[in-house]
């Protein structure tokens, strides 16, 4: 830490966009006929107050109100009859037999994050931690929503979600969820990589905070740097509505 101390410490809102930025400003066109919503990790586990990473996430979540952000994307999304998609996390019981992983690995085995008794099965899994939320229900559950197989680690990589969005002809891409500094920032990565222009919705996430530092803080640097666009929730609802 320096000695001036942190953001907040010496009196600045910590995630508000720089007064004078080095970089250049966004000049990303939203584009419906091209675009999808992808959520990410919209599970118990993450966003309700009885989820296993509560404690480490349920300041930003309340603070960005990523609950209620997500549901009004969700909303907009289905009325205008956008391609949405959904990149969730499992674990079954083979996955708790891998040989290493990184620390958040380890924490999210051990404390049976996103588990699930197994691929084929759906024992126990209405209400659990690896479940949706339930107000997003009506939007994953109408039959119109990829639900993409689970990524392991955090991003799209081991699953089908790019396979999905191509074969719908989709190319815009406006990302929310959880982890901002994790999952999202990992999906953020690779659809650029992939060749997708990607919006980050950035009150529609939050991030841990933990004596290691403030997720949310370095995703937003990192967006800064990587997305297209940044846009909060309302900015990007506006714009989908032109």
């Amino acid at each position: 830490m320096s000695s001036e101390g942190t953001p907040q410490q010496i009196g600045h809102e910590p995630y508000a966009d720089p007064a004078d930025p080095a970089l250049p400003g966004s000049d990303f066109k939203l584009d419906r006929t091209k675009a999808a919503l992808v959520v990410i990790d919209p599970q118990n586990d993450f966003l309700s107050p009885n989820g296993v990473s509560w404690p480490y996430f349920g300041q930003s979540i309340s603070e960005n109100k990523t609950v209620e952000h997500i549901a009004q994307l969700f909303k907009t999304a289905k009325d205008l009859s956008l391609v949405v998609a959904v990149s969730p996390h499992y674990y079954y019981p083979a996955d708790h037999d891998w040989h290493f992983g990184g620390p958040l690995e380890k924490v999210m085995h051990s404390i049976n994050m996103f588990g699930r008794k197994g691929p084929n099965t759906l024992e126990e899994f209405e209400g659990s931690g690896a479940d949706f939320l339930e107000e997003y229900k009506p939007y994953i559950l109408d039959g119109k929503t990829i639900i993409a197989s689970p990524h392991k680690v955090y991003g799209p990589e081991t699953n089908d979600l790019v396979l999905q969005l191509r074969k719908q002809g989709v190319s815009q891409v406006i990302l929310a969820g959880m982890a901002a500094n994790l999952c999202v920032e990992s999906h953020l990565r690779e659809l650029i990589e992939q060749g997708f222009e990607v919006l980050v919705v950035r009150d529609a996430t939050a991030g841990p905070r933990v004596p290691e530092g403030d997720g949310y803080l370095a995703a937003i640097i990192n967006y800064r740097f990587l997305a297209h666009a940044l846009w909060t929730t309302e900015e990007t609802i506006q714009q989908l509505k032109r």
